[in-house]
């Protein structure tokens, strides 16, 4: 009796245990995907035997009813102990294979800050309808984003920063509906942001400096509510800043420095709740308006490498808090106002204007 039932357990244990496990083909295709990367000196992979994947394999997390992949997260720069005992931050070569896309159920996808990962984005990743995290940063891809990556409806998280991506901005992207932070910073990104991109309802973040984007700012953008923070720095924007910006009810932050944007600052950047202001080497004309107040609170304003004529606008000293003021390299004239915040700035705040005098410059 006692040899029947350990038969019996031993069935069951084995008609079980495949099902408690990651299925067959996740595991293939998390193997194949090792395969075609190469880490040297960390050993992330080790972990990665045996038949369960869902269990002990460094970065993978599965569902727990349906034991599916849900989640690979194997970034170059953690806290993790394996990371302190070899006293470096990770690197690794290779590529993302599309094997990757095999694993249908995946929701995050994170290969973050591995610096020597080449290739393409797999095209394929636009087929994981469950994708809610694609985080890239850090690495050397190169080729586009996927024409077709606004299928990926659930997406709310995209960071591509940081690689050598070119090719546009694919239209597809307005589709993006649950899209909550987007980070496209230094690639090679070029063309214009989509007209369209009033249509990213749920956005707060959008990061897009260190590339080579050209056209207007587009209107539409003044439509996202949620949006706290613009970085479009460092591009190749042209045509005016659009004053809408200035009535987004919860933007807190707005980077527009080192494009060719022309025309005058419009008086809502000033009067808004914008705190972090850099329009800093651009081509604005006209002078500053004279709008502030006590409800004026800016952390940095940054108007430096202009063509802004006229005097320094008095009410800046009737602002509740300037933290940070730059207005060097325009065509500023006149009398430098005293007090705050004049009184703690220093000379490379107003240097190499036309004809301004006054503390801390020379006295007029």
């Amino acid at each position: 009796m006692k040899t029947v039932f350990t038969i019996f357990s031993v069935l069951v244990f084995t008609v079980i245990s495949p099902a408690n496990g990651c299925p067959p083909s996740d595991r293939a295709a998390l193997l194949a995907f090792k395969a075609a990367l190469h880490e040297p000196y960390l050993g992330i992979f080790n972990s990665w035997t045996g038949t369960d994947c869902c269990h002990n394999w460094y970065g993978v997390s599965c569902d727990p009813q349906s034991h599916r992949v849900a989640d690979i997260n194997l970034r170059g720069e953690s806290e993790d102990p394996i990371f302190e005992r070899a006293h470096r931050t990770g690197f690794m070569t290779g590529f993302i294979s599309p094997e990757i896309c095999k694993l249908t159920r995946l929701s995050s996808l994170t290969i973050a800050d591995w610096k020597g990962i080449t290739g393409e984005i797999p095209k394929c990743i636009t087929s994981l309808p469950f994708l809610r995290i694609l985080d890239l940063i850090g690495n050397k891809l190169s080729g586009e984003i996927p024409a077709d990556i606004g299928r990926l409806k659930r997406l709310t998280v995209l960071n591509v920063a940081d690689n050598q991506l070119s090719g546009r901005i694919p239209s597809s992207f307005t589709s993006l509906s649950n899209l909550m932070h987007l980070d496209l910073r230094n690639n090679k990104i070029s063309g214009p942001i989509p007209s369209k991109a009033g249509d990213l309802s749920m956005l707060s973040r959008a990061l897009l400096s260190g590339n080579m984007i050209s056209g207007p700012i587009p209107v539409s953008i003044c439509r996202i509510y949620r949006l706290a923070d613009l970085d479009l720095s460092m591009n190749k924007m042209s045509g005016v800043i659009p004053p809408c910006l200035g009535k987004m009810a919860v933007l807190a932050t707005l980077n527009l420095d080192c494009n060719m944007l022309m025309g005058t600052i419009p008086t809502t950047l000033l009067t808004s709740a914008i705190g972090n202001l850099n329009l800093s080497r651009n081509a604005l004309e006209g002078n500053i308006p004279d709008v502030f107040g006590l409800t004026s609170y800016f952390t940095v304003i940054d108007l430096s490498h202009n063509k802004l004529r006229g005097p320094i606008p008095r009410s800046l000293s009737a602002a509740s808090y300037i933290g940070h003021l730059d207005l060097s390299y325009n065509h500023l004239c006149g009398r430098i106002p005293a007090g705050e915040p004049f009184d703690h700035l220093e000379a490379s705040s107003f240097m190499y204007n036309d004809c301004l005098c006054g503390k801390p410059l020379r006295a007029c």
